[in-house]
């Protein structure tokens, strides 16, 4: 299903048309409106009118976090505060939070691009979807809101956490999509489960929506057989617009960027170049209608490739793949780069755990070293001794044979590990602290 058929089908060289003529006009609107963007320019010698080709576009320096921060809070706003109709902000746990402005014609973008991104799941006007994102200044909850509100689905804004609730929410409203951070979405299965007696499987629930948090294919398999759904992946950041920068579509073979609103680059992430044809790299994001807080050239941080080839689905965008991580996320220990989603993808392949954990840096003794806590499942919790240990020890090598480096996995008891309402904190680094 399609929400804008001519948008989501746009010929190629129609769409790369659009855009160039997209990329040209926010240049020149950043660059007459927002001082920060007019200094970059002049100091890299660009004028907007420089830019009369794609490949011009490797001139024009890039914006980071760090810089959004130092012009906190409305420094990029392209516009008077009187035109801004709501403002969202990330938590600002890491320094001072950035800050995002919408115009009416933002809010307009973001539920177009949402609506496009739940029609192709197949969500319709049909549907009940419980969005259990976080409503606030978080922009998840709100985001989803918006293309639900346009497809015209019935709307559960319950917001995230109270979790009992969810459950009997989604039973007694007949929800039938679930919006919210994967990691929650197992949480949700095993209260209902565990907690509730209740199988989640036997809900409505028939498609999920799962973002803001790295998630591997096999956390992917997992949630789908315990609710007995399709679990689809978006992407989104608040600097760019929140959710709906681009979604899977039912083949699940990558995830489709709304490229008539965002214009993607992947750079090397050391050098700042642009990477070889479906090598992995940093994504970079340009908004091309974006009036609040026009974004140029925006390091995402995160690290993905394309997707070569068409979609069977017929959408002519730009695929990624999932994101693999962060490269503010990649652990360095003994020498040795890795990311948190390498020893998920370990533990989902072995039977006798659960899906939840955490990694513990430590430095005794001035040498790095990484402890993996992983659940026990409650048939395991029972076993033998030797039988724990050797589960444990098989677990420990299945990691250092894809990260390595040698780690102690530590085994728990069923669900004494923490859970979380939202995005899940799976690596606590204690090496400054030692």
């Amino acid at each position: 299903m399609y929400w804008n058929k001519e948008a989501e089908t746009m010929p190629r060289e129609e769409l790369q048309k659009l855009q160039l003529q997209r990329l040209r006009e926010v240049v020149k609107y950043a660059y007459e409106r927002v001082p920060f963007y007019r200094k970059r320019c002049e100091a890299a010698g660009i004028k907007p009118e420089d830019i009369r080709s794609f490949e011009d576009l490797k001139y024009i320096p890039f914006t980071s976090k760090a810089d959004l921060r130092e012009v906190y809070p409305f420094g990029l706003f392209a516009v008077p505060l009187s035109e801004i109709v709501e403002i969202h902000s990330s938590s600002g746990t890491t320094g001072k939070p950035v800050v995002a402005g919408y115009t009416r014609r933002d809010l307009e973008v973001w539920g177009e691009v949402m609506a496009r991104s739940l029609t192709m799941i197949g969500v319709t006007s049909q549907d009940v979807i419980q969005i259990a994102y976080g409503y606030g200044l978080f922009t998840g909850g709100l985001g989803f809101h918006y293309g639900a509100l346009k497809i015209g689905a019935t709307i559960v804004p319950a917001s995230a956490g109270n979790t009992r609730r969810q459950i009997t929410l989604m039973q007694d409203f007949g929800t039938t999509v679930l919006a919210c951070t994967p990691s929650y979405a197992l949480y949700l299965a095993e209260y209902a489960r565990d907690e509730m007696g209740i199988d989640p499987s036997t809900l409505k629930l028939r498609v999920g929506s799962f973002g803001a948090e790295m998630w591997t294919e096999e956390m992917r398999r997992e949630i789908e057989k315990r609710f007995g759904i399709k679990a689809y992946n978006v992407y989104g950041l608040t600097e760019i617009i929140g959710p709906g920068v681009a979604h899977e579509c039912e083949e699940q073979k990558g995830l489709h960027i709304w490229e008539d609103h965002f214009l993607p680059e992947i750079i090397d992430p050391e050098t700042g170049e642009w990477v070889e044809e479906g090598k992995e790299g940093e994504l970079v994001l340009t908004t091309l209608t974006k009036e609040g807080v026009p974004m140029i050239r925006f390091r995402t941080r995160d690290i993905t490739s394309f997707v070569p080839g068409e979609c069977p689905c017929g959408r002519t965008g730009r695929r990624i793949e999932r994101i693999k991580g962060r490269t503010d996320d990649m652990i360095k220990v003994r020498g040795v780069m890795l990311f948190p989603y390498q020893i998920e993808q370990c533990i989902l392949e072995v039977q006798g755990v659960e899906p939840h954990y955490q990694i513990i840096l430590t430095r005794p003794h001035h040498l790095d070293e990484i402890e993996v806590q992983v659940e026990m499942a409650k048939e395991t919790f029972s076993d033998e001794v030797r039988a724990i240990e050797e589960l444990r020890r098989r677990l420990e090598k299945k990691i250092e044979e894809t990260v390595g480096i040698r780690v102690k996995v530590t085994l728990v008891e069923p669900k004494s590990l923490p859970r979380s309402e939202g995005k899940a904190k799976r690596v606590i680094d204690k090496r400054n602290l030692s």
